[in-house]
Formats: C-alpha cells, sequence, structure tokens
C-alpha cells in the first residue's frame, strides 16, 4: 500500500511566508530541481518497500533529507525562544537527535508504492529571498496533494525548511508541542520522547 495523505501531514515541517513573483529564472531552477531530486529518492524509497525494510529506507533516505533539508534551521524554529536556553551540548544534541527523527519519520512513512507521482506546479520567490516551490502529490483513486515546498539558500546551496500539504502547517504545532516539553518537563524529556518515537517508527 503507498503512502496515504494523513502520513504525509505527519512529515511537513512548515513555517509560512507571504511569497511574490519570481523573475531569477536559474536560481529558480536550482531550487526546483534540489525539490524534484528529493521528491525522486521518496519515489524510490517507496518502490524499495517492504523487501528494503525500514533499516534499508532510512539508509536510501539519509542523505537525500539530510543533504535537502536545512534541518539545524527547522530544530532552532521548533524550540523557538527556548533555543538560546540550552546549552551548545543541548542544542547539539537536539538537532542530531531531530535529523535522526526527521529521517525514520520518512522512512516509516514512504514506505509502499502504489503508482504515486509528483508533478511540477509552479514556483515563486518570498519576500525574504526564499523561493516556494508548488507541487502536486498524485496519488491513484485519491485526491491529489499540495505540497509547497519553502526554500532558501545556505551558502551555495538551496535548501528546504518549510513543506505545507494543502495548507496544513505542522511546523505551529510541533513548535507549540515542544516548547512545552522543554518548559514543563526539561530538555531531558524532549530528547526521550523524540528517541520513542524514532523506536516505534522503526518497529512499524
Amino acid at each position: 500500500m503507498g503512502i496515504k495523505y494523513k502520513n504525509i501531514i505527519v512529515l511537513m515541517l512548515a513555517l509560512w511566508f507571504p511569497v511574490g513573483s519570481w523573475g531569477g529564472e536559474q536560481e529558480a531552477a536550482t531550487a526546483r530541481q534540489v525539490v524534484a531530486t528529493f521528491q525522486g529518492h521518496l519515489i524510490d524509497a517507496m518502490k524499495a518497500g517492504k523487501k528494503a525494510g525500514y533499516a534499508g529506507r532510512y539508509e536510501k533516505l539519509y542523505g537525500p533529507v539530510t543533504q535537502s533539508h536545512d534541518l539545524e534551521k527547522i530544530a532552532r524554529v521548533i524550540v523557538g525562544r527556548e533555543w538560546e536556553k540550552l546549552t551548545t551540548d543541548q542544542q547539539r544534541t537536539f538537532v542530531e537527535v531531530f535529523r535522526r527523527f526527521s529521517v525514520s519519520s520518512y522512512a516509516h512513512n514512504f514506505k509502499g508504492y502504489d503508482g504515486e507521482t509528483f508533478v511540477f506546479d509552479s514556483l515563486e520567490e518570498t519576500g525574504k529571498g526564499g523561493v516556494v516551490v508548488r507541487t502536486l502529490l498524485k496519488i491513484p483513486n485519491e485526491k491529489d496533494v499540495k505540497l509547497d515546498y519553502m526554500l532558501k539558500q545556505n551558502g551555495n546551496t538551496w535548501q528546504i525548511i518549510n513543506i505545507i500539504a494543502n495548507g496544513v502547517s505542522d511546523l505551529a504545532l510541533k513548535r507549540t508541542e515542544y516548547a512545552s516539553v522543554l518548559q514543563r518537563e526539561g530538555f531531558d524529556a524532549l530528547i526521550r520522547r523524540l528517541n520513542e518515537k524514532i523506536d516505534d517508527h522503526s518497529k512499524r
């Protein structure tokens, strides 16, 4: 069985920015290629499916996820103001655990293929130097899922910092959840919860 819409929402790392028209064709093509390449790896992992197993899909997706996503920036945004209260070692630990959690989420949810395809829709620039690559995930016998990828340059490379599925932003929810855990239960509790989710992904 291929990916379902409810599984996509679990993966979204969303932070909305206003968008306008795009005028830099060369830079736009570069950002679009980052998204297209990443989506190609997702399809490959889905086709590998149960034969590859969770571990095989995790291995296939580790490089593509960590290279195409600015996971350190995403991690800082999720923690919010609590980030500055963490020690350097805690910040480093959180980024590493969040990196593993992100890859494990993709490996867990993109585990079967039923003819799904990604289709490019359009590309726009944001008011803060970023690019939004708009795509559709076409799932046989189901409604298309609109996936908007927000990218910014990290050095000379475009990286994904945000994904919105059919207008649903998950980052705001994660930011509230993670910051709340840090405030109420502390850093160790947050790391423990993420590791528990990683373990749970590996068993399904």
